[in-house]
């Protein structure tokens, strides 16, 4: 078999099981996650959790898709070990990538869920009386600057 070739069916079967893997641990961690988002709303956090995986999944295969090609020649097994870690570890980038923008979608939802949450202000019981300061060098207060001094 041609080295590119055993390049490429590495390069596509690692790929695939480490977006698999990390795609299922997404699908499972999330799913607490979500739930606790939409708290009364269990079926909307799983459907939810799957339409994000699936996003997950699309955008994954299809970066792998695109990055297939090698573009140097590949000649000997150690030529062939060097592309393949390269396209590997782009891959990897990409799917610490694609966990942090979910983590960050994840924690937006969340975080405008609680404030919607949150209990509101309390009216106040009453006002305070308006206290005049006076500024610094200012003098009195009840004084302005077109206002005679009072001696």
């Amino acid at each position: 078999m041609d080295v590119t070739l055993c390049a490429y069916l590495a390069y596509v079967l690692i790929s695939v099981a480490l977006t698999v893997w990390v795609g299922r641990t997404l699908h499972k961690n999330g799913r607490a996650f979500l739930v606790d988002v939409f708290t009364e709303r269990v079926d909307l956090a799983d459907s939810v959790n799957h339409l994000l995986v699936v996003g997950f999944y699309l955008i994954n295969f299809g970066y792998m898709s695109l990055a297939l090609k090698l573009t140097e020649h590949v000649t000997t097994p150690t030529s062939a070990v060097e592309a393949l870690s390269n396209k590997v570890g782009l891959v990897l980038v990409v799917l610490g990538t694609m966990h942090f923008f979910n983590l960050y979608v994840f924690s937006r939802i969340r975080r405008q869920r609680r404030i919607a949450r949150a209990p509101r202000p309390v009216e106040p019981d009453g006002m305070l009386a308006k206290v005049m300061m006076p500024m610094a060098g200012m003098g009195d207060p009840g004084m302005s600057a077109a206002s005679p001094a009072k001696e």
